[in-house]
């Protein structure tokens, strides 16, 4: 049977496409499984980076209790120190200086001489003054003479009742006349001692006002020439403004017979309330703008370091001691207006607490209410620490940082302070 030649031809021509398009085929399906392949190793691979994820280690924080001590509280004034005794040296007579016994600035002894105004004027009108005593007395005595010589005549000798009333005024106008010049003589032995201007109080004095030759008046009153002042500093007072509260918790201690308040001073360059002492006055009223009242405090001063108008800042006990529960002041975080503590509760799960915070004692914060001691409160890692979060938990402990602050400049008060009781 013969086969035509076109029909042969399209045959072989069918055959090679028909293998042409299984090839194609085949490769594309094998494309399609090396794209399943892959695929399905990286989604195993993002399933387990996922799960990697989704199931991090929990972080690490520390955490302790909260620290109960004894501490005692305190209200925190800025005042200014004041003299216990001020004096305005002048001179009682007028004259030219003489001699200036003192170096400014010193400490003076009550009694001690400062100024010498020139004497011989006054010791001349003493002088004067004596002989006129002497010169009374000798009046005196003639007129008593005189008078007794006739006081006791009688009969023939006796003389009239006139003379002697004469002779017995005499007398008295001598006695008189004796006790005036007596009494000058006084007044001028006074002009010679106030010549010799001395210091009236002991304390430190100031410069003086006045130099070798100038004349000075004596004048009463405080027209006399001023030649100095002198500060009493040891005891030394510190007066500041406080509140009608601490007025009123002052009255009751008085009334109950208790001594005044201890306080205690730091100057502003100062870390430590290094000064001691205790309220001793309080004014006789209220300032109505203000409704504060001035009250003082006074503090030993042996050795003259504290100075008259030098500010300082003074804590006042306030309530006493009590025992309180204290917290690292980083523990205190901000949430809106309230403040909070993380502490970690059962299956260690971050809880916030709100807290009523006091002052800090050691790098402390004093926690008035909101924890309990048995709370485990978080100490470190707070970042990592969310409430509501897990975190594996280390034991810690809450200790009060002792080591003395260094002031580099003036120290605002705080609104209240506390330390550890002894």
């Amino acid at each position: 049977m013969n086969i035509p030649a076109d029909f042969e031809r399209q045959a072989a021509t069918e055959t090679v496409e028909t293998r042409h398009h299984r090839g194609r085929r085949r490769n594309v399906a094998v494309a399609v499984i090396a794209l399943a392949v892959v695929a399905a190793a990286g989604w195993k691979f993002l399933a387990a980076d996922d799960a990697a994820v989704a199931a991090p280690a929990p972080p690490s924080v520390q955490i302790a209790h909260p620290l109960v001590r004894e501490v005692t509280q305190w209200d925190d004034y800025v005042g200014r120190f004041a003299p216990s005794k001020m004096v305005e040296v002048r001179p009682r007579v007028s004259g030219a200086i003489t001699r200036i016994l003192f170096t400014d600035g010193q400490f003076v002894r009550a009694g001690q001489p400062l100024f010498v105004i020139d004497p011989r004027p006054y010791a001349a009108a003493l002088a004067e003054a004596r002989a006129d005593v002497a010169s009374a007395s000798s009046d005196l005595a003639l007129a008593r003479s005189n008078y007794q010589r006739v006081a006791g005549l009688t009969g023939d000798e006796a003389v009239a009742a006139t003379e002697i009333d004469q002779l017995r005024a005499r007398v008295k106008a001598a006695e008189a006349a004796l006790a005036a010049a007596q009494a000058r003589t006084r007044q001028r032995s006074l002009d010679v001692e106030f010549a010799t201007v001395r210091a009236p109080i002991s304390g430190r004095v100031s410069d003086r006002r006045i130099d070798l030759g100038n004349l000075v008046s004596g004048d009463n009153g405080t027209s006399a020439t001023l030649l100095t002042t002198i500060n009493a500093l040891d005891p030394i007072y510190f007066t500041f403004d406080a509140s009608e509260a601490l007025f009123l918790k002052t009255q009751r201690d008085k009334a109950e017979g208790e001594s005044g308040a201890e306080v205690q001073v730091r100057l502003q360059d100062e870390a430590d309330y290094r000064w001691k002492g205790h309220l001793d006055f309080v004014d006789n009223g209220l300032d109505p703008r203000s409704g504060t009242i001035r009250i003082r405090a006074t503090l030993a001063n042996p050795d003259g370091f504290l100075t008259p108008g030098m500010f300082g800042n003074m804590r006042l006990a306030n309530g006493g001691t009590i025992k309180a529960m204290l917290v690292p002041d980083a523990a205190i975080q901000s949430d809106q207006t309230r403040k909070v503590v993380l502490v970690v509760g059962k299956g260690g799960k971050v809880e916030s607490k709100p807290v009523d915070i006091g002052p800090l004692v050691g790098g402390l914060r004093v926690i008035r209410s909101g924890l309990a001691a048995t709370d485990n409160v978080v100490i470190s890692n707070f970042q990592a620490a969310v409430a509501g979060s897990s975190v594996k938990t280390t034991s810690g402990k809450i200790q009060p940082d002792r080591s003395p602050v260094t002031a580099s400049g003036p120290i605002e008060p705080a609104a209240g302070q506390a330390t550890l009781a002894n």
